[in-house]
């Protein structure tokens, strides 16, 4: 955090205030007003007074970024090169030198964060000519040339470090607000990847104890494998959450179809469990081994079926995944909304089915029943080098 904060001083742009000094480049033009070496040293007094009011409030108008789009800098600016031009034609010499400063505000106001500086450079390429053109008449060539390159140099210098420093600055905050997209994505995978966890395992975990209960009285020895089952699903449990932690868990297919006919005829539900085609990609296949599980979990919490049927067609180019039963249709989907379905679970999975470029459909089927269909694209590289 120090150090951040070391960074952030080091990038900080110029303030107002440090473009103030640049006026002691007058110094020369007041003490001629002092000395009387100037006619009319009250017009001449005046005018300075004038340029360096209008100096500091275009410099300050500039840099606010709430006043910076309004008319406002714009204006003062125009009065500014107004009061600039009468004195260097007025009186020549070191007045002169109210061109670079001139410039200088051209280039705070109007610099462009989108990179267009055609106004600023047509606008200092004017005051550089200008500052030229009567620098050859007051002064000689030589000074004219170093007139014209100095308010040139003044203005474009002076909208590149300040539009590097905006830039420099907008890239920082698109950075912190990657970040903390990047975060809440993580959260939020997180968030889904617990709850599938966690709701598939207590289930299970649920489903097994209660034919314990049931098996306990009349079959021992049958009560003692379901309790077993019990502790390695408990540990296979905390096995997923470790990896699920460190972002490494890859699920398998064939695992939770198997794990799905085990749930379900525990649960006294006929389960019926098909799979055809070729082999899937580790992605797709841990993609849909996130969709059985979530699907029959909700099969055995709300349907209230006698009968289960998953199914899995690998095609060419897609594969295609369905979980249908014969229980109470849109109740076997927990309600998120009146009159809606489709839990947390269903929900995640499709946003994860859609970010792979699949989908995942769910709805009544006919009468009665329940089906979920999920459809999901295979990598063809993937099945080039399968079959090389």
């Amino acid at each position: 955090m120090k150090h951040s904060a070391d960074s952030m001083k080091r990038h900080k742009p110029p303030r107002k205030f440090a473009f103030l000094p640049w006026l002691f480049m007058l110094t020369g033009d007041v003490q001629g007003l002092f000395t009387g070496k100037v006619p009319l040293p009250w017009l001449g007094g005046a005018g300075v007074l004038a340029f360096a009011v209008l100096y500091g409030a275009t410099v300050f108008a500039g840099l606010d970024e709430r006043r910076r789009h309004t008319r406002t800098p714009h204006v003062l600016l125009s009065g500014l090169a107004a009061v600039t031009y009468a004195l260097t034609i007025g009186y020549g010499g070191d007045w002169l030198l109210c061109f670079p400063l001139l410039s200088l505000t051209s280039g705070i106001v109007l610099r462009e964060r989108d990179g267009n500086g055609r106004r600023l450079g047509l606008v200092v390429l004017t005051l550089s000519g200008s500052a030229g053109l009567i620098g050859s008449f007051r002064g000689g060539p030589s000074e004219s040339l170093t007139i014209g390159y100095g308010t040139m140099l003044s203005g474009l210098v002076t909208a590149a470090i300040l539009t590097l420093f905006e830039t420099v600055a907008q890239l920082r905050a698109t950075r912190e607000e990657l970040a903390r997209s990047a975060v809440e994505q993580e959260r939020q995978r997180f968030s889904r990847d617990l709850h599938d966890l966690l709701g598939h395992t207590m289930s299970v975990i649920v489903v097994k104890a209660e034919a314990v209960r049931r098996l306990a009285p009349r079959d021992l020895d049958a009560a003692l494998g379901q309790a077993a089952d019990i502790e390695a699903v408990g540990r296979q449990a905390l096995t997923e959450i470790r990896e699920a932690v460190t972002g490494y868990r890859e699920g398998s297919l064939t695992t939770e179809l198997d794990g799905a006919r085990s749930l379900l005829e525990a649960s006294g539900i006929e389960a019926e469990i098909r799979q055809s085609g070729p082999p899937l990609p580790p992605q797709s296949a841990a993609l849909l081994g996130w969709v059985v599980r979530e699907g029959v979990t909700n099969v055995v919490r709300h349907s209230g079926a006698e009968r289960c049927t998953v199914e899995v067609r690998g095609e060419t180019d897609q594969v295609h995944l369905e979980i249908t039963d014969n229980g109470r249709g849109v109740g076997s989907a927990p309600p998120t909304t009146k009159g809606g379905t489709g839990g947390t679970g269903l929900k995640g999975l499709t946003e994860r089915l859609a970010a792979a470029g699949g989908s995942l459909t769910s709805g009544p089927d006919g009468r009665r029943g329940f089906r979920l269909v999920a459809e999901l694209p295979v990598d063809s590289e993937f099945e080039e080098d399968r079959k090389r």
